[in-house]
């Protein structure tokens, strides 16, 4: 089971955050898959198949844009104390692998210097933890905004016969979650009963709709980053393949999406807990992935609270139902 770690920024000005995803000592194999316009990254290369290194150590996803991929270097050096990493000499001679992704939130919090380095990524690595995540508005999710309204970090999970697939996103999107027609979830259709439960919407939703596009911010430098991993064996490629599928489900999610101010990134890991699966196990991975960032999108979401200005989609709708009153109400 991978670990995950969450930090955020605190004090005056200060709206971001780290997350760090960690599998175990031996790392796990992983791929990557970038699409969007603007994208900021660290050793994505590095995951070619046709390169060296088949295996990473951990995954940074990070606010901060560029600047905030020096949160990778503290877990880097944490990894490396730990005497975890590709081997390069004698006991303990290591260089850990941790490729890393950030998201554009650059001043939302009040200050534009206040963003995450290498000791906020430090300690995001030394808050790991196995089990399910924390949702919202954590780690890379703290400042994070979708189509003008709060964004955060969500996850959802699969279970095929072939492995269990999970997602973690990131939801900072300059595109929207909401469909401006009905006021819904683009991914409400694809949540299940293991999800967080949409608002309901009401009858008459002239207000809500009202409210939802007041709301709407023009488009900005964002980004959507995430990890989708699988417990069973896959080759780098393959990886890579589950990285580029899990891309159909962010589609499903937000619209638009991978445009020019986006750097829309996902890595694709897998542990080798399980057997190589047959290639109709492999399609099944590639559905679930995809399924899963479709839902963990929709968490995060329907978890993110009203913070620093940006109101969540909930508040938004539970105001339009309370006071029926169009954009610009009072109730």
């Amino acid at each position: 089971m991978m670990r995950i770690g969450h930090a955020a920024l605190s004090g005056p000005g200060a709206l971001s955050g780290t997350t760090v995803v960690l599998p175990g000592p031996e790392g796990a194999v992983a791929g990557v898959d970038v699409r969007g316009g603007g994208p900021g990254t660290r050793e994505t290369d590095a995951l070619d198949p046709r390169t060296l290194v088949d295996r990473v150590h951990a995954v940074v996803l990070s606010g901060g844009s560029a600047y905030g991929l020096a949160a990778a270097t503290g877990v880097m050096d944490a990894l490396g104390e730990a005497g975890i990493g590709f081997p390069v000499g004698g006991p303990g001679e290591v260089v850990p692998i941790v490729p890393a992704a950030v998201v554009f939130d650059l001043g939302r919090g009040g200050d534009f210097r206040r963003r995450p380095d290498a000791a906020l990524g430090a300690a995001a690595y030394a808050a790991a933890v196995e089990g399910p995540s924390p949702m919202g508005v954590v780690g890379a999710g703290t400042g994070a905004v979708v189509g003008g309204l709060k964004g955060g970090v969500g996850t959802a999970g699969v279970a095929t016969d072939a492995g269990e697939v999970t997602a973690l996103v990131v939801v900072n999107a300059a595109g929207s979650a909401v469909d401006p027609r009905t006021g819904e979830l683009w991914a409400a259709r694809h949540l299940t009963t293991d999800d967080r439960t949409p608002p309901p919407l009401p009858d008459d939703r002239s207000a809500l709709l009202g409210r939802l596009s007041a709301a709407a911010a023009p488009p900005t430098l964002n980004t959507t980053i995430g990890v989708v991993w699988t417990d069973a064996t896959l080759s780098v490629a393959q990886c890579s393949k589950l990285a580029a599928v899990g891309h159909d489900g962010l589609a499903r999610a937000i619209r638009p999406v991978h445009g020019m101010t986006d750097g829309d990134t996902l890595f694709g890991l897998a542990t080798g807990d399980r057997p190589a699966p047959d290639l109709g196990g492999i399609q099944a991975l590639l559905t679930a992935g995809a399924d899963a960032v479709t839902r963990a999108v929709g968490n995060a979401v329907l978890a993110a609270e009203s913070v620093g200005g940006f109101r969540s989609y909930t508040e938004v709708v539970r105001d339009a139902e309370r006071s029926g009153a169009g954009p610009g109400g009072t109730g």
